[in-house]
């Protein structure tokens, strides 16, 4: 069976040259993602690939956020040469790589939606990857909303990946986030806190079409799903607050209505119990194979094999199966696959 992986990561050539001679290896994810050789050695990726039949991928930049790494005008010189670079890998190899997700300098909103249609009408992208948050800031503010309405416009998916640094601390009291905890729980919390904002700002009243793919199964959203529905039916009762207060009435629909609306991937590190939470809260036309490669613990193709495993294994159909591996991908990306 064809299995697409939506949401995998890589350095092209050139991207990854100018990336290490211009960012200091102690930047935001730079130790981890310098130590992982299958996101700049396609050699070794393609070896990693090569055990599993059927399968390609979709491929994105690692993190971290262009616009973590420098300011505007790098920013677009990072994101110009890593989609021509993506662009090449998959006209090259399109055995492998049978489509690309923009990156876009978030720092800069206007250059953001140029090289968003840069990328999709000239190079063929697929959508388009954005963070969280840029740089700390939210994104449900005016200044984003071009993009919003560009990508809503041309019906292609968003996807979005979790951000968060490790000076972010889990206590007023201290200056960082210790143990890794900003990245193991505070991934997942960002990714829900984006969801949340995306709802309660109207997109989904205002772009009813738009397509929104949230890494690692929607973070923390399909676990307190109680919590999303009855307890954010009563928004504006804890506080006193009048945005607050505004908030739910403003929307067409129940809170819970609008975070069904995202699409999420498998990426979850193997674990069965928590893939079907998900698919139970976004249904099987809304979940798409994905397996973060190459992060797994050797840098390499373990989670390729282990969510395989899973999604053969989920309580789903046989028609349901293949839409998470392949066909909610072709629908939603357009893709053409070689024959």
């Amino acid at each position: 069976m064809l299995k697409i992986d939506v949401f995998c990561h890589i350095f092209p050539p050139r991207y990854w040259q100018a990336m290490t001679e211009q960012i200091a290896g102690s930047a935001y994810m730079q130790k981890r993602v310098r130590g992982i050789q299958a996101l700049h050695d396609l050699d070794h990726r393609f070896r990693l690939m090569e055990p599993y039949e059927g399968y390609v991928q979709v491929i994105s930049l690692a993190a971290p956020p262009l616009e973590a790494l420098g300011e505007p005008a790098q920013a677009r010189e990072l994101a110009r040469l890593a989609n021509e670079g993506m662009a090449e890998l998959c006209h090259k190899y399109p055995d492998r790589f049978v489509g690309f997700v923009a990156s876009l300098p978030m720092n800069d909103p206007d250059a953001a939606v140029e090289e968003a249609r840069y990328a999709i009408d000239e190079l063929g992208a697929t959508g388009v990857q954005i963070y969280t948050n840029v740089n700390g800031a939210p994104l449900d503010q005016p200044i984003y909303e071009p993009l919003f309405a560009f990508m809503a416009q041309r019906d292609l998916p968003i996807w979005v990946h979790p951000s968060r640094e490790p000076e972010v601390a889990d206590y007023r009291t201290e200056d960082r986030s210790k143990y890794d905890i900003w990245w193991c729980f505070g991934w997942p919390y960002e990714t829900s806190v984006f969801m949340a904002r995306m709802v309660f700002w109207g997109l989904f009243d205002r772009y009813p079409n738009i397509k929104i793919v949230t890494h690692h199964m929607g973070g923390m959203v399909p676990y307190f799903e109680g919590r999303v529905g009855w307890g954010l039916d009563s928004l504006g009762k804890r506080t006193d607050d009048p945005e607050d207060l505004a908030a739910r009435e403003r929307l067409r629909e129940r809170p819970y209505e609008y975070f069904r609306r995202f699409y999420a991937d498998t990426a979850l590190f193997g674990a069965l119990p928590a893939t079907e939470c998900g698919l139970a809260f976004f249904g099987a036309e809304r979940v798409l194979f994905a397996t973060d490669f190459p992060f797994d613990p050797r840098g390499g193709g373990l989670f390729i094999g282990e969510t395989i495993r899973v999604v053969e294994n989920i309580t789903a159909s046989r028609e349901d199966k293949e839409r998470i591996f392949f066909g909610n991908a072709q629908r939603l990306l357009r893709l053409r696959l070689p024959t």
